[in-house]
């Protein structure tokens, strides 16, 4: 199994850190003040869930703050462009062959096309009249970064707005053909190589549909058969700002936004900024513990229990041996929930040996024990696979 190590010395480092339970019983959820967003150290959030069931906001932390979009100005790309398509809204297949990948694998060459097509910042000023969507913290990319449309400012109440719009005012075809794209999310991004099931995708089970966005120096991504270590660059990356700015450019981003739950019951938007120099792995693992800490109605949590894990490049294969396929590789250093574990091959990295294989039920595959940060070969109180 080629794996870049960090070395005996870094495993002894990280051993000693403690699993995360996850599962109903340990998410108590008794009110609102119980059910406050828990916001790791370093990390600035902007979070909003409105439970569209009960017609209220069940989490607002700073919902009003502007943070620059990243890809979660896809969805105002595709209603920009799908706004008064006539009474069919037929959408041409050279678009649909844009569109289905830029919402379910955030493709960035079709938004670039999207982008410089129909007026960049103009679409921007368009979606901000419509009265229907009622946006308020919206706007557009600074004067200085015309062509970077992941530097439009967005807020993670508009967020929610967008999706109300999207789910309660737009045209059933509109409303269908983008929630069912954001339904069928991969989990490799198009463009960049990246693992994008974070946040919503990883800290509840489907239903759901979600539209993330990162953008940043973060490390090449991984994800994928495939994929290459060295991978591609994080999408929208652009020069350091040239001035201050009225919304950070500079820092690490990474967005979880869609709907939870049965009839898209839940809307969740989770906006965060690390610190510089932060990992991806630590942002993908710092929004998913933010994420699953929410009063999120209708959101059905995944059994297992989350560990942490070390090394670069570890592969996650279809079954409990290093000839197994390969399905992908982790983010450096990321949580991982684990279902059960199993006897498999003997992994080797001097000073340690481990036979014990762990199955990751979001990703439906096997890493060995060896890169679970736990100081046991066999993982303490998570049950032995069954079948």
């Amino acid at each position: 199994m080629r794996m870049l190590l960090r070395g005996a010395a870094a495993l002894a480092a990280v051993v000693t850190v403690a699993s995360l339970t996850s599962g109903a019983a340990a998410h108590p959820r008794t009110g609102r003040a119980a059910a406050a967003a828990q916001i790791p150290p370093g990390v600035t959030a902007g979070v909003a869930v409105y439970d569209r069931e009960a017609g209220r906001f069940t989490e607002q932390v700073n919902d009003s703050a502007q943070f620059r979009s990243a890809s979660v100005v896809k969805l105002l790309l595709t209603l920009d462009f799908l706004w008064d398509r006539g009474p069919d809204y037929t959408i041409p297949p050279a678009d649909r062959a844009r569109l289905e990948p830029m919402l379910r694998g955030s493709d960035d060459d079709a938004a670039d096309y999207y982008w410089s097509t129909y007026g960049g910042s103009a679409i921007i000023k368009r979606m901000t009249d419509r009265t229907e969507l009622g946006l308020r913290d919206t706007a557009p990319p600074p004067a200085d970064y015309p062509g970077f449309w992941g530097y439009t400012a967005i807020s993670a109440r508009d967020t929610v707005a967008i999706y109300r719009y999207i789910l309660e005012k737009a045209p059933a075809p509109v409303r269908d053909f983008i929630m069912d794209n954001l339904r069928r999310s991969t989990r490799c991004s198009a463009t960049d190589h990246f693992d994008q099931h974070f946040g919503i995708a990883g800290a509840f089970d489907k239903p759901w549909a979600v539209k993330q966005g990162w953008s940043g120096k973060y490390a090449k991504g991984t994800c994928g058969s495939q994929a290459a270590s060295a991978g591609a660059q994080a999408e929208s990356a652009a020069p350091a700002p040239r001035a201050a700015a009225a919304v950070d450019l500079s820092r690490p981003a990474l967005h979880s936004t869609g709907t939870v739950g049965a009839n898209d019951r839940s809307i969740v938007a989770v906006l965060t900024l690390h610190q510089a120099g932060t990992s991806y792995g630590k942002a993908y693992t710092d929004i998913g513990r933010l994420t699953r800490s929410l009063n999120v109605p209708g959101a059905k949590r995944p059994t297992g229990t989350w560990f942490g894990t070390w090394g670069e490049f570890v592969n996650v294969r279809r079954g409990p041996a290093t000839g197994g396929d390969r399905m992908t590789q982790l983010p450096a250093g990321v949580e991982v929930l684990v279902g059960c574990q199993v006897r498999g091959e003997v992994v080797t990295v001097p000073p340690y040996t481990n036979e014990w294989w762990a199955y990751l039920p979001q990703y439906g595959g096997y890493i060995s024990n060896i890169y679970i940060s736990s100081p046991d070969n066999r993982l303490p109180n998570v049950p032995e696979c069954t079948a």
